[in-house]
């Protein structure tokens, strides 16, 4: 992979940023000065460039945005880094989420952490581990009517409100259940704490591999959250008489399918890379962003 730039020694940066919000702006050109003084080139979107205003970046656009960078840096919320994942995740390129949304599970890094975070990147002292994705291919009559991909989770849920959706889901080619529901949630680990989480599903740690599979507000005696293996294919199958539908991954890529159509969802073939800068266990994420009850009235204070 070669930098995109006339210097293929420099080192590079995608920023990506919620240009609605004035704060994301503010630091996005904060961070990029400091970058380029560290000798980065600084890349931003093309489509963000003039609300950025920054003179120092390189404007890019299309899908190729992140090729050749050594890491993208998104500012925003959840959404942003979701954003920035689908330039990031086809080149292999370490993602660092700065956090100025209002949960921010995604994003590594909270404002106060920031100079750290850029002191951390032109050091070149962060760790970056794996996201397990999903990978989404829908059929109908034997063509394929939609593909796509999700880093936290792949619904399959009813287009219209009036009527429920009549599901039947398989494990690895064999039946496991029929639903009358208004979806069904496949989630990664990582997306365990959004749709997967609000429809009862289990929080799972994000170094296990696994999927999980949550049918939303099902008709059904066995209506439990699934956990299954990482090599597993979940097969939900529209039935011939249910009503419209529409595939959701991440909330981003949404597809309409019609009754007969057959969504088959597998293990990503390529991750995600996520930047750690602040190694953190899980259990304070959990804890900080749903501001769990660590403390007892009758302790004092004290755990």
């Amino acid at each position: 992979m070669t930098l995109a730039q006339d210097d293929p020694a420099k080192r590079a940066a995608l920023l990506v940023t919620h240009v609605e919000r004035r704060k994301s702006a503010e630091l996005a050109k904060t961070v990029a000065l400091d970058l380029a003084r560290a000798g980065f080139v600084v890349k931003v979107l093309a489509g963000e460039l003039a609300a950025l205003d920054i003179p120092e970046a390189v404007s890019v656009d299309g899908p190729a945005a992140a090729d050749g960078v050594e890491i993208v840096i998104s500012f925003g919320g959840d959404g942003t880094v979701l954003r920035a994942a689908e330039l990031a995740r086809p080149y292999g390129v370490p993602l660092l989420g700065i956090n100025l949304g209002k949960v921010g599970f995604l994003a590594e890094a909270e404002i106060d952490d920031l100079d750290r975070a850029v002191g951390d990147l032109v050091a070149g002292t962060y760790t970056v581990e794996e996201r397990m994705t999903l990978d989404m291919t829908a059929h109908r009559d034997g063509e394929v009517v939609a593909r796509s991909w999700a880093l936290n989770d792949i619904t399959v849920e009813r287009g219209a409100r009036v009527r429920m959706l009549e599901l039947m889901v398989d494990i690895d080619g064999h039946p496991l259940s029929r639903y009358g529901c208004d979806g069904i949630v496949c989630a990664t680990p990582t997306g365990s704490t959004a749709y997967a989480f609000s429809a009862g599903g289990p929080v799972v740690w994000p170094q296990v591999e696994a999927m999980l599979v949550v049918p939303i507000s099902a008709h059904a005696l066995f209506s439990r959250a699934l956990v299954t293996a990482p090599t597993s294919t979940i097969t939900i199958v529209m039935d011939p008489s249910t009503t419209l539908a529409m595939i959701s991954c991440d909330g981003r890529r949404v597809f309409d399918v019609t009754p007969g159509t057959t969504v088959t969802v597998r293990r990503g073939q390529w991750p995600v890379r996520v930047v750690r800068v602040r190694p953190q266990p899980f259990t304070e994420r959990l804890v900080a962003k749903f501001a769990l009850p660590v403390r007892g009235w009758r302790s004092n204070g004290q755990c």
